[in-house]
């Protein structure tokens, strides 16, 4: 690269940057293609937190580049992984109301170093961290000297005489000279750096300036309210005698104050009565001619009487496929969609559905949460998943017709509670219709679900209905009360995962995740 330099500027990064920054990451690690973020980490971090995502441009030329995300640090505290820290790469641990703006990332194209370039991003992050009133900048450092002498030296002493400048380390070095201080030395913060031997340094700079923020009086409240419909099945004329039944419920889990209210899967299933003289796969096809309209509806709904509607399920032609999906229908107006990814056998057989293969957690008001549908509760993987991007609240709504299906869903659901520490609130449907072939009979009982600790009910249960009566179910959860089980509980179901001996991943449409 030319290093007369005509113009020098410290800007937002942005994905029209990407092929340049893929030079410089690849220069500046020439031995670790781990390393290269691709562009999809880029779009994602950019999307989240543009602010902090920094590069430093000669001549509008990408030199150099600092990474970082918002995070409550409270949550992670100072022994954690790369990996957890980043909520396993996909940034989800991004908090915009956190404290803690943590580092992912700091490079310099090797023929700019010795510049002062990189000291150029850390005061850029410092002016980024005061700006936004956070409490420290904190990140995990590599030191790639120390396998030189790790036969002679332990870490702590090699990080002693790295700072009385007996050893020199170019990245520690650097970090120290630029008024970062060592909190901490972790093990197995980054499992692929063998130069530093897996050992890294939990350095951070303190903001004199942080000035701990007012409680706002209409601040969010750990304590979120779940509104649960144990839906009857009957008879109706139409689609909008169906609505004024899904009104009724909603606005009495409103009246209660509550922050989510969840429908059952396939609650519209009496709309297939009219389409009798069809056969069953046709039918189910028939009533998917309202998901439409029943979405606007909801979502209508959830604005109206200011509650976070999950809509059950319903059928759906997706590009010629039928496909039971739902929708998140948020009371800001916001709407997300979700899939059932499993479909069961008779599912398969009678109506001709097909499984969806879209999977994440989605952020709202009251908590990020999840959302999966009756058989996919029965597949661990997938809570798994979605418990690796943070999820507090698991949803699901079932549609089962027999005692034993149902215990199925329970006993899983109640399983995904306790591996990912999370809350699980399941409701399905009751009652009988005769007139409609295939979904004549159906047996629930809504309940919610929470891990087994000294924190949560002895047996896992903090609500339930009762079995086979219309109703619904307002249960109360405490969100806080997952960030303390996350790391002092008295087991980590979470933390104590064997991730050097073995990982999920999920892939679908070209996105992939892993946890």
């Amino acid at each position: 690269m030319d290093m007369n330099i005509n113009e020098l500027t410290t800007e937002k990064l942005s994905t029209d940057d990407y092929q340049q920054l893929l030079s410089v990451m690849k220069a500046s690690y020439p031995e670790w293609a781990g390393s290269y973020w691709s562009l999809t980490s880029i779009s994602n971090l950019i999307q989240k937190f543009s602010d902090g995502q920094i590069v430093i441009k000669a001549d509008g030329k990408v030199i150099g580049c600092a990474l970082s995300i918002i995070v409550n640090y409270e949550k992670f505290e100072d022994e954690h992984t790369y990996k957890q820290i980043t909520g396993n790469y996909t940034f989800s641990t991004h908090d915009p109301k956190g404290d803690t703006l943590y580092g992912i990332e700091i490079f310099i194209h090797p023929d700019f170093r010795g510049l002062r370039m990189g000291r150029r991003l850390y005061d850029a992050r410092k002016e980024l961290c005061e700006r936004l009133n956070l409490q420290s900048i904190i990140f995990g450092g590599r030191i790639p000297n120390y396998y030189k002498h790790a036969t002679e030296l332990s870490p702590k002493e090699y990080i002693h005489k790295v700072r009385t400048k007996e050893i020199y380390d170019p990245v520690l070095s650097f970090q120290l000279s630029n008024d970062f201080h060592v909190k901490k030395v972790l093990k197995g913060y980054m499992p692929d750096d063998t130069e530093s031997k897996e050992f890294a340094t939990l350095l951070e700079w303190d903001n004199i300036y942080y000035s701990p923020r007012a409680r706002k009086a209409f601040g969010p409240s750990s304590y979120v309210r779940l509104g649960l419909i144990q839906w009857q099945m009957r008879p109706y004329a139409d689609l909008n005698a169906l609505f004024s039944q899904v009104e009724y419920f909603v606005d009495a889990v409103s009246g209660y104050k509550s922050d989510f209210a969840l429908f059952p899967e396939l609650f519209n299933g009496p709309l297939m009565a009219p389409f009798n003289h069809l056969g069953e796969a046709e039918a189910m096809r028939a009533i998917a001619q309202f998901t439409p309209e029943i979405k606007e509806k909801f979502l209508y709904l959830a604005i109206k009487y200011n509650v976070n509607i999950i809509t059950g399920s319903m059928p759906s032609i997706e590009d010629g496929q039928l496909k039971n999906v739902g929708f998140l229908c948020h009371r800001n107006g916001k709407l997300d969609t979700y899939e059932k990814i499993h479909v069961t056998p008779d599912e398969s057989l009678y109506w001709g559905m097909q499984g969806g293969s879209q999977l994440q957690t989605f952020d709202t008001d009251a908590g990020r949460v999840g959302i999966l549908i009756c058989y996919d509760v029965e597949f661990p993987e997938l809570a798994r998943l979605l418990a690796g991007q943070g999820m507090q609240i698991l949803f699901v709504p079932f549609l089962t017709d027999t005692q034993n299906s149902y215990m199925r869903v329970r006993c899983c659901a109640q399983a995904r509670a306790i591996e990912n520490e999370c809350f699980v609130a399941i409701s399905g449907s009751v009652g009988n219709l005769p007139n409609v072939e295939n979904m004549d009979i159906q047996y629930s009982q809504s309940v919610v679900f929470t891990p087994c600790d000294y924190a949560f009910p002895y047996n896992g249960i903090k609500s339930e209905a009762t079995p086979g009566t219309e109703m619904v179910v307002i249960s109360d959860v405490d969100l806080s009360l997952l960030d303390e089980l996350h790391s002092l509980g008295s087991v980590r179901n979470l933390k104590d995962r064997r991730t050097d001996v073995y990982e999920l991943k999920y892939i679908a449409k070209g996105k992939e995740g892993s946890s």
